[in-house]
């Protein structure tokens, strides 16, 4: 009998601690930060004598007695004891709870409920991509934070009560006209709508046939390798024309220089024949030499005037012809080599 009541007391305990965790996580109100909201607690028969008390977890929030408060504002609290909260915070959440009393300290009434903060949704961007193999349209509403949150459409602004998933694919056949689609996103506090989208999908035209059994890519690739042969090309006769033109200057400035030198070294000659019909100022001027006809004269003209009479030449000096007259010799200076 004892091991039975040991057995059931732990079965109990066990129950009543997981019931606890239960509650302790299970949200029974649900706000936003900078929300207003109020604890739904209702005392229709609450007058000034009574006590009432306000906490959150387990700290004084409110307290009235006998019509005076010292703790909390007066205007938070309606007639019939409900709380207001203003300006919701994430340090908000937890559990309040409300106590009413008799002056005498019994009680009249008590509420617990728990408050989870949550975040408000953004706005989500619609978005689809043509899928023409499957002949359909995919669209997906985009949101940072899609865990936890609930999804709907709308085609034409009607809703679409089966489409609650993320994504919606609607077949290229449903496209004929002009269709409009939007999508909703939404949690416990708050819900957001995206704009209209009116997808358009058009088949994509047949590529045109292959040039010269080649595909464009190749064709491509081949223009751009002819072009850049023919740059190189051009880039080589360049070089190849700046270096014979400065190989040209090169043979024509060392040609130039050589000449300047073989007339700096050779001095001009001058012939004899032009020194003696022309002679120079520093050469001094050649002295006369008597002619062998000149001192033939001046010996046989004594001879002429002591005989008085002509000088008579033989028959056979007449029949011979004078034989030419010398030409004197001339000294050409030595000039030295410059």
């Amino acid at each position: 009998m004892a091991c039975f009541a040991a057995t059931l007391g732990a079965i109990l305990l066990s129950g009543f601690v997981n019931n606890s965790a239960a509650n302790k996580d299970t949200c029974d109100l649900y706000a936003r930060a900078g929300q207003s909201l109020t604890l739904p607690f209702v005392y229709d028969g609450l007058v000034n004598p009574h006590v009432l008390k306000w906490t959150h977890n387990n700290t004084i929030i409110f307290y009235r007695a006998h019509g005076k408060v010292s703790v909390g504002k007066p205007e938070d609290i309606s007639a019939t004891g409900s709380l207001l909260l203003k300006n919701l915070l994430f340090s908000s959440a937890g559990v309040y709870k409300a106590d009413v009393q008799h002056p005498n300290g019994t009680f009249i009434k008590t509420w617990t409920g728990r408050v989870c903060m949550m975040e408000k949704v953004s706005k989500p961007q619609l978005t689809y991509v043509c899928d023409f193999k499957s002949s359909a349209v995919n669209l997906n509403c985009n949101i940072p934070k899609p865990q936890g949150l609930s999804f709907s459409w709308t085609l034409d602004e009607k809703t679409l009560t089966s489409e609650t998933k993320q994504t919606l694919s609607i077949s290229l056949a449903q496209l004929k006209g002009e269709r409009s689609f939007t999508c909703s996103v939404a949690n416990k506090v708050s819900t957001e709508k995206s704009i209209t989208v009116r997808p358009i999908c058009k088949s994509p035209s047949p590529s045109p046939p292959p040039l010269l059994c080649f595909t464009s890519k190749t064709v491509v690739a081949m223009g751009a390798g002819g072009v850049s042969v023919i740059l190189l090309l051009l880039i080589i006769i360049f070089i190849l024309c700046c270096c014979c033109r400065r190989n040209k200057t090169q043979m024509r400035e060392k040609g130039e220089l050589r000449m300047l030198s073989l007339n700096k070294r050779e001095p001009v000659s001058i012939s004899p024949e032009y020194e003696t019909m022309h002679p120079t100022e520093d050469s001094p001027p050649p002295s006369p030499k008597p002619s062998l006809r000149a001192g033939y004269q001046n010996l046989s003209q004594p001879e002429a005037q002591t005989e008085n009479r002509p000088l008579q030449l033989s028959t056979g000096a007449e029949g011979q012809q004078p034989s030419p007259v010398p030409k004197p010799r001339t000294k050409t200076p030595l000039t030295s080599n410059i």
